[in-house]
């Protein structure tokens, strides 16, 4: 079984670190300009040369958005932006419109470049244009059947990416424009409103509606897709917090490894989909890929999109002298709870909260104010960067 890629968004240089060192093998972002996704923070150009410089130092790969579909007044300024991606020796470019593949192969720009989901590619045919065009690699449409994946593979033995977690558009992607009547912001140029989350009133009484779909989820199929010969998996989520990332992340990532070293069971994918769906403030399904959708994969009469409070903290430090974790605390978290560390190069671990203690190492029995530094006493010398969870699932249950 082939090496799979495990593909990360970052919405900036911290995600960016984050996705690399819980896992990710490759991330993706987004400039300042000819990219969707305009309301997260977005790379500047010298921000853009910092992560390839951080991805090249750790031996991991940096792609760069830059799959709007473009009106005539977009393409000012494109040639020259292409060019200082190639003099940043990014590892490739995510685009949708033709375009800027002709750019590139008229301007003789050395960039390699991948197809956006955007072109909702769904069949051979169109594969096969895309690649006579010059694209090194397919992400296929979020739509796609394991049918389409396996048509596409067999016809073209193209590199195939395909997402795997997170939000779906109710529109086939990039070809949405409810963005466009109901607020005159083009989705496909960035500036989607997601009018697809909003709830509607449908009658004098209000009665809720709306058009939602529930997110993708793939956690039950990676080894059927990695059989199949798909050769990345990303994970959508530019504008996602570092505790969304790096949990999806580290979820993927273990999984891709058990399958790897022939240790995965349905246990652990138990385990893993509880995790994922505590994670996340919408339900997720694997939508198309095992069939077509139902009703029971899209929320048709209102919806609570509750965030949870899970992320306690990130660890900063570890006094070894006095066995204290040093942490930056996130969410509320008071002695006699029950946490959870995990990290990178962590499995998952209890810690007691016995006691708390201040900066000033004064014991108190809350924390309670977000970002304020506290220590804990912890027998297990854990990393910076690793993370605190509420504990909510135990894995020996599960084996």
């Amino acid at each position: 079984m082939n090496k799979v890629e495990l593909l990360a968004p970052a919405g900036d240089l911290e995600r960016l670190k984050f996705a690399y060192l819980y896992g990710a093998d490759a991330a993706y972002i987004g400039g300042k300009d000819f990219s969707l996704r305009a309301n997260a923070k977005n790379f500047t150009l010298d921000e853009i040369a910092k992560a390839v410089e951080i991805a090249h130092k750790l031996k991991k790969k940096l792609y760069v958005t830059v799959n709007i579909i473009f009106h005539n007044e977009d393409l000012k300024g494109l040639k020259e932006y292409l060019q200082k991606l190639a003099a940043f020796k990014v590892d490739a470019i995510i685009a949708s419109d033709i375009i800027v593949m002709d750019l590139i192969k008229k301007e003789n720009i050395d960039l390699e470049v991948h197809l956006s989901t955007q072109a909702s590619t769904l069949n051979a045919l169109s594969a096969k244009f895309y690649l006579n065009e010059g694209v090194k690699r397919l992400v296929l449409a979020r739509e796609a059947s394991k049918e389409d994946i396996i048509d596409i593979k067999k016809a073209t033995n193209a590199d195939l990416e395909v997402f795997i977690h997170g939000a779906m558009c109710t529109s086939f992607s990039g070809k949405c424009v409810l963005s466009n009547c109901f607020t005159n912001r083009d989705s496909n140029r960035g500036g989607c409103a997601q009018i697809c989350r909003w709830v509607f009133a449908i009658n004098e009484e209000k009665e809720p509606f709306s058009i939602t779909p529930k997110d993708l989820n793939m956690v039950s199929y990676i080894k059927d897709m990695m059989d199949i010969g798909v050769n990345s998996f990303k994970i959508e989520g530019r504008m996602r917090s570092i505790y969304y990332v790096s949990t999806v992340l580290n979820v993927y990532r273990n999984i891709i490894d058990k399958i790897m070293n022939n240790t995965i069971t349905e246990a652990y994918i138990k385990y893993y989909q509880d995790i994922l769906n505590r994670c996340a403030n919408r339900e997720s399904t694997p939508q198309f890929y095992d069939k077509l959708p139902t009703n029971k994969e899209q929320y048709f009469l209102g919806r609570q999109e509750e965030s949870n409070q899970d992320f306690i903290g990130l660890v900063l430090d570890y006094e070894e002298d006095n066995k204290l974790l040093v942490i930056e605390q996130r969410n509320y978290f008071k002695v006699g709870d029950v946490l959870e560390a995990f990290g990178p190069n962590l499995e998952p671990y209890e810690i007691k909260i016995n006691k708390i203690y201040n900066e000033n190492m004064e014991e108190i029995t809350v924390a309670r104010h977000p970002q304020m530094l506290v220590k804990i006493p912890c027998d297990k010398a854990l990393s910076k960067y690793d993370m605190l969870r509420l504990k909510i699932f135990d894995i020996s249950s599960y084996l």
